[in-house]
This record gives C-alpha cells, structure tokens and sequence, in this order.
C-alpha cells in the first residue's frame, strides 16, 4: 500500500467531520501531533446543527448505524466510546407505509422480523426474509474488512479471493434482482432495496455489493445518540482534544503551501500559517481540488448522486403515532428514481423519510412539542430544473402537507417550519452539484475506481470523506478517516478491534 513519504510528525487535518474526526483520533493514536481546522465554530462537518427557536436540530444524517466502527475511533487512543457517548438501539428502526394503506415495522431482530414479515406478507415471504438476511450477512462479512475498509493502490488491488467470493454470492449482480431472489412481495423487496437512495443509483442498477447498507440498517441495527446526532462528533472531538489534538474553530482554510510536489504549510482567512508535515483534507471535492490546484484526470466525467430537500418542523407532541423513522413510499417507487436521476423533476408522487428525534431524545424540542425532520429526495443541480429560489418553500409546505396527509392527519395544522434546506442551500455549502450524498455510487465510481485519496504529484495530501473512498455514509466517513490515517502512517497492522458482525440468528 502506498503512503505519504518523509517525515510525518505534525499533520493537519482540514475539516471536523466524521472523517476529520476519525483521521485525528487515528493519527494522534499513532504517536502523530495533530492540528484540526474546521470553518464552523463546532465539530461536525455535514452532521451539522442548528439550535433555531428553542429546538435542537440535527441538520445532517438522522440514521445512524454500526456504532462499532465509531467506536474503533475512540479505542484508537484508548477511550471508551460508551464512556463518552450514549447510544440507544432505536427498535423499530423504520416504519414503513405504503399507497395500499399497509405499513411493516422493521425490526433488526430475527425472530421480530420474521413474525413482522409472516403477519404482513405470508409465511413464504417470512422464510425468505431469513434467507435473505443471512445472504446480507455473508455479504457484510466479505465486504468490511476486504472492500469497505481497505485502501487500493489500483484496481488490480481487486483481485483476491475475497473478490471471487463475493462475485460467487452474487456482489456483482443487481442489487434489486438479488433481493428477488429472497423476496417477491414488491412492498417488503423496497425495505431491503430503498437504501439505494443513498448510493445514489437506482436499485435496477445499482450493484448488489451496496446491499450491505440494507444489512446495516435492518440487520446490524439502528441506533441513536442520547443529546442528538451531533452529539457524536462532539464526542469525538472531545476525545481527541483529551489526547492532545489541537482543534482551531472558525478557521477556514484559504491555500496550501507547497514546496515542489510537498505541502508545507496550511493558510487560513485569518491570516494563520499552520506548517505541516501532511494534510489530510476532508473538504467537499471542488474545494479540495481548487486548494490543490489540480483535477485528476478520469476517462469518465464523475457523477453526483441524487440531493435531496429537508424540511425541519415543529409539531404539537404526537407521542407515540410516530416513530422515530418513518418511509411513507408512493405508488410508483420505480418512477422515482426516473424523475429525480434522469428527468431532473420533483418527484409526482413522493416517496419520505419522516424522522421524529425527540422520540429519542424530548428535550430536543420544547415541552409539549415535537421535532420533526422530514426528507424528500430531490434531483441535483447538475440534472436538475427546478429554480429552488422560488419553488423551495412552497414546496417545502407541499412536502409536510403531504406527510400530514399520509401518515397523521392534521398534523401539519399547527406545523412550524423552523428551517427548508434545498439542492441551492447545499450548493452554497459547497456540496457538488448541491448534493449532501456526493458521488453516486456506480461501478466506475466504486473502490479502486472513486477518486482516489492520494493525489498524483503531491506526495503528503491525502483526501478523506464522502467523496473519496470507500463513499457515502456515517461508518463509511469513520472509515475513511481511518484509511486517510493509513496513507499517513502506513497501515496500522496492530490494529485488533474487529468488527462485530450480528449474525442471523442473533437479537
């Protein structure tokens, strides 16, 4: 594995998110001394936050999985991830509605889901489920340690026994097809499939391998961190400062100093000259490659994933007729990928993400109400035709009303939309084609083929996060902060913690 040559000692890290995060703790674990710049005056990066009329918002991803690749982070220097974060299994982890009136609780245990699944869909579909988990697991098992968590140096890099394993079960296949094979019932196939969304590809086309997402949320678990989603990075952050990492909030990165092809130094708009050893960088794409002064070159243009509208909301406490996560599918989920991926539209018939955190958490809102966050994805600026200058707040309303409508009625009567956030609102963050999914996960922007997180020609920068390998999401950002840290140090062979995987006959 190549890795940053010279000397190493003092490296700073451009970005406080999740992979900003993990690469300090790694590196600081490491025995490397550790400054970390972040623009906003907390940690966080796109699991940001917002507090806006007494209600504490989570303004980035609400699902959080595998809390044992987080906690991989905190035994990087010898903390305790439980001692510093409180995390509560969120069971069930999604309700599910559908346009025939139907509705499944999705349970990560077996036994629960079996019976959940036997009741709704017929004891064939039940046997199927459990087929299918187990084919999920086998599926994680080869794919954590192997793909997700291993840096490449070319495609070549592919060729294991690992692979040959996985294309045996079926990683190359279609990710939807696979789920067929387990699963006819249409309704209980988009539990397994949706997930997609966040790849960034349409299940018909997306790779079977990206299923392991669905065995994160419906196998592994769901989970939900006591204070909020932000309050895993500031954990983290905390843990990291207590091991000697130097954090500079409100420090926004404006070049980098080389000598020949070596950083040298890190620039701020304060007028701060930080000299560095490496750096690893976790900014959005353009920005990274703006401050590097280079665009690799790539025989295919990259290709951003889908982005999506969020609305945050306050709402009269509805205890306990919501759930933490609720889908509220439409009639034709097919054409909701044809909409928003090819067609660059509103989608006509929605398809939501409803998630209540203060059925986790009630002080996250005032006495007596509730905060919701509501999600609808939404075509990027790259694809898209909607002027959100205008249409986003109306549509925004649109998006609630037709969630009230679905899934409680009368719930949008007293509704205050606290904030709207749109592909326009991404873009002005930075976030390529206005997306917060970054690239899509296709089969030439998968592993050795995504852009790379070492540079050609800069011998100490190193990328991290969502855009680099291995892709989107709250474990994958952890991992690739700790792969970062491998580039920097070269791979960390003493490193014992394992993954726990939950097999399918566990909970």
């Amino acid at each position: 594995m190549r890795s940053v040559p010279g000397a190493t000692d003092h490296v700073v890290v451009v970005g406080a998110g999740l992979s900003g995060l993990s690469a300090a703790l790694q590196l600081a674990g490491r025995g490397r001394s550790v400054t970390v710049l972040e623009r906003h005056p907390f940690p966080g990066g796109r699991m940001g936050q917002a507090d806006i009329s007494g209600y504490r918002i989570d303004t980035g991803p609400t699902v959080l999985t595998m809390p044992d690749i987080i906690s991989d982070a905190f035994d990087a220097v010898g903390a305790s991830m439980t001692e510093h974060l409180q995390l509560d299994p969120v069971d069930p982890a999604y309700r599910a509605t559908f346009a025939d009136g139907s509705a499944l609780d999705v349970h990560p245990g077996a036994a629960a889901m079996t019976a959940a699944i036997e009741e709704f869909a017929g004891p064939e579909q039940a046997a199927g489920y459990q087929r299918l988990r187990a084919w999920l697991t086998q599926l994680y098992k080869l794919e954590i340690d192997g793909f997700i968590g291993s840096n490449f140096s070319s495609p070549l890099s592919l060729l294991t026994p690992q692979l040959a394993r996985l294309a045996a079960i079926g990683g190359f296949r279609g990710w939807e097809r696979m789920v067929g094979r387990f699963i006819t019932d249409e309704r209980v196939q988009r539990i397994f499939t949706f997930q997609a969304l966040y790849a960034g590809v349409p299940p018909q086309q997306a790779l079977a391998a990206y299923a392991v997402i669905a065995y994160m949320d419906t196998v592994a678990g769901v989970y939900f961190p006591r204070g909020g989603m932000r309050a895993v990075p500031e954990a983290m952050a905390a843990v990291a400062a207590g091991a000697g990492v130097q954090f500079r909030y409100g420090s926004t990165v404006t070049a980098l100093e080389r000598s020949g092809s070596r950083v040298t130094a890190v620039r701020t708009s304060d007028g701060a000259r930080i000299a560095c050893d490496a750096v690893v960088l976790t900014t959005e794409l353009p920005l990274t490659y703006q401050l590097l002064g280079r665009t690799p070159r790539r025989p295919i243009k990259v290709r951003p994933a889908p982005s999506a509208v969020v609305v945050h909301v306050g709402v009269p406490a509805v205890g306990e007729r919501l759930l933490h996560h609720n889908i509220s599918f439409g009639h034709n989920w097919a054409r909701t990928f044809d909409e928003i991926i090819r067609d660059g539209v509103l989608m006509s018939d929605p398809s939501l993400l409803v998630t209540r955190p203060t059925a986790g958490d009630p002080s996250l809102a005032p006495p007596g109400r509730d905060l919701l966050y509501v999600l609808a994805p939404a075509p990027n600026l790259e694809v898209g035709k909607v002027d959100w200058s205008s249409a986003g707040d109306s549509y925004a309303h649109q998006v609630v009303a037709t969630a009230a409508d679905r899934l409680m009625p009368g719930l949008d009567s007293d509704a205050e939309i606290l904030d709207v956030v749109t592909p326009a609102d991404w873009a002005a963050q930075g976030m390529a084609a206005g997306s917060p999914f970054a690239l899509a996960h296709t089969f030439s922007q998968t592993g050795p083929f995504r852009p790379a997180n070492l540079v050609r020609g800069i011998d100490n920068a190193v990328l991290a996060g969502g855009s680099t390998v291995p892709g989107v999401g709250i474990p994958t950002a952890v991992i690739s902060g700790r792969l970062a840290a491998d580039r920097v140090t070269g791979a960390d062979t003493d490193r014992s913690a394992k993954r726990t995987i939950v097999s399918s006959g566990s909970r």
